[in-house]
This record gives structure tokens, sequence and C-alpha cells, in this order.
């Protein structure tokens, strides 16, 4: 019987090599995200868009802008957030260094140039830039702008707790030293304390919230985000500090999504958090069908008859009660557009459902 033996081969990692062959897009596969991009991708006009920001023969050479963008696109997409772990991430990605346009032996610039970039460059700039993408995704057909959905996510700010301060410790100190008082126990003054929200000294950007009750509130930005029903695409973002409630940014969204896309839109999406009134009827105004969960209604109290069996005339502005009584306008609509309505105290507490309908220390409903 012939024995079956093979050589057991060894590779040198040591070696150099003198030379490469070939194209470093044949060594990223056809169907890596970036490649696919790249295919799309036009950035052919970015440099006449910031020209103006730079000098010529002045200072050292600085990273095309086209190479800046295509760094920050690659990190979005590869959901890298930092840019330093991005660069290094470019160091050993032959993808990244194909789709950035640098060779294998070109050093690449410093992670700081990005900071640099996006401060000279400016907010206003960018959402220049972003627009034009969004639009160039309305002339490949990848979007249309008709049908939108709508959300927000709230986002940890990258500080420590040690960086929270509390702003009304200032108001505080002076509202009890005002006037020569030293705001002693014994000074027979009144303490007057200013109840203002906490900032970060370090980052005044962000604002103490939580996404969840029972939850600590932390530093936070919120991120509201509007993307086309069709492929995904992104077509508005708004980032407020993280004590923005989420309905606060709908309508400038959805005006910028119009304005943007040249389209209007005709149906928009929306978790259950947007359904209040204000919304609804910015969504109204605008002929937008909305597709929005209601929100779950507060189970009453044992013995108290839901709001569920009263009913609203809308047209002649009043509430109609299970018992064929009338509840009228009660104040202004509150900062999300609800509006309260309450019947008379002699008609409520003469009623027949007086005590199924509110707590015995009430003396209507509303």
């Amino acid at each position: 019987m012939r024995e079956n033996t093979a050589m057991m081969g060894q590779r040198d990692r040591r070696q150099p090599e003198l030379f490469v062959a070939g194209s470093r897009r044949d060594l990223v596969l056809e169907d890596h995200v970036l490649v696919r991009v790249d295919k799309v991708l036009d950035l052919s006009w970015l440099e006449a868009e910031v020209a103006g920001l730079y000098h010529a023969g002045i200072g050292r050479p600085g990273i095309a802008p086209e190479v800046a963008v295509r760094l920050m696109l690659a990190g979005m997409l590869l959901g890298i957030v930092h840019d330093r772990r991005l660069m290094r991430e470019a160091q050993v990605n032959l993808a990244i260094c194909w789709f950035i346009g640098y060779g294998l032996h070109e050093p690449l610039p410093d992670h700081s140039s990005l900071t640099w970039i996006r401060q000279r460059w400016g907010a206003e700039r960018f959402e220049r830039i972003f627009r034009r993408t969004v639009q160039a995704c309305v002339a490949a057909r990848i979007a249309t702008g008709e049908v939108a959905h709508l959300d927000s996510s709230l986002i940890r700010a990258n500080v420590s707790w040690d960086a929270i301060a509390r702003r009304h410790v200032a108001a505080v100190e002076s509202a009890n030293t005002e006037d020569g008082e030293s705001g002693a126990p014994d000074g027979g003054t009144s303490r007057r304390r200013a109840a203002l929200p906490s900032a970060c000294t370090t980052d005044p950007d962000a604002s103490l919230a939580t996404n969840r009750k029972g939850r600590r509130s932390e530093p936070s930005y919120k991120h509201h985000t509007a993307v086309d029903a069709g492929c995904g695409v992104v077509l508005d973002v708004a980032v407020t500090t993280g004590a923005v409630h989420d309905t606060q940014t709908v309508g400038g969204q959805l005006d910028a999504i119009s304005a943007t896309t040249g389209a209007a839109i005709r149906t928009a999406s929306m978790d259950a958090s947007y359904a209040i009134t204000r919304v609804l009827a910015e969504l109204e105004a605008r002929r937008i069908e909305a597709i929005i969960p209601t929100k779950a209604e507060h189970p009453p109290k044992r013995g108290v008859i839901p709001v569920r069996r009263f009913k609203l005339d809308a047209k002649n502005r009043v509430v109609w009660c299970p018992a064929k009584r009338l509840l009228r306008l009660h104040g202004k609509p509150d900062s999300d557009g609800f509006q309260a309505y309450r019947g008379r105290v002699p008609v409520c507490q003469a009623c027949r459902l007086r005590p199924k309908c509110f707590g015995a220390t009430m003396k209507r409903r509303a």
C-alpha cells in the first residue's frame, strides 16, 4: 500500500514585498458595502462647495475634501463612531484604503484632521452636503420622500458624571446674598431656590434625560431621524439635547423633507409617543396621512367612568358625558395640544351618575 504523505507548508511573514501587481479593487469583495456605495457616489461637486474655506499657497496641504467625506461615510457605514478608532481600522482595512483612494504604503491622515475639518466646514455646510446626497438618491430613484418614517433615539453623551453640575447653585447663592443678606438660618430671610435644569460643564449641549421609567437620567443628546420607506434612505436628521421631546421637531422635519426632495409627503408613520393633538394637527394641516398607534388608555380607578365613555363634538367644541350633559372648554390647550373640558358644579353634583363618575373629593368631572 502506498503511503499518502505531503510536505508541511511554511510561510515567512518577515519577507518584504518588492511590488504588488493588480488593482486594490480586486482585493475587495464585490458585495462589500463600500463597493456598493462607491458605484453610485458622486462627490464631483464637493470641492467647489468648500473651496472658499481654503487659501491657495498658504499653509500646509490639507486632506482632499472628498477623502474627508469618504472617511466619515465609511465610519458611518461600518458602525465606527470614534475618529481615532476609524483611522486605526483604516490602517488594516483594505476596503477603507481603497474607498478613500490611499495606497497600501501611503501614510493616512491623523484622526484629529477630521475634527478640524468639521470645525472649519461648520454645521450649515455639512447640512447642505447632506441635502445634496438626499437629492442624489431621489434622482437615482432609490428614494421619493412620499412615505416617511419618523423616530428618535436617546444617545448617551461621552462625558463622566464628574462633569455634571447644577446650574441653579449660582442662582441660589445670588438670591441668598442679595442686599447683603447672608442667607444664614438665623438671618430671618426666606430662601429662594431657582430650579434650573441640570447642565454638563464640559458639554453644554448635553442635558439630563431618560428614555424609560425607573431608569436614572443621564447626560444625553436626542437624534431625530426621518427615513424614506423605499430603501431606508435617511431624509432628514435633527440633533437636540436629550430634554427635547420627540414631538418638538416633527413640523420642521416634515417641511425640510419636502424642501429637499421637491415632493409632497403623502404618508408619515410614527410610534405611539407621537400620538398627541399637536402632531396630528400638523399632519392634518399638511394633508399627510398619519399612521400612528394610539396611546394606551390609563386604566380608570375602580368605580370611575372611563374617558372613552365621553363623546367629543368637535364641530361645536363640547363633550357629552354618559348622562347626556355638556362639558365645556376650560382654559387653553397645553404644550402638547391637549384641551381640557369640564362640567358645571351644580349639574355634576345633582347627576344620578355622580357616585360612579369622579372621586368624593372632586366637585365636577373634567
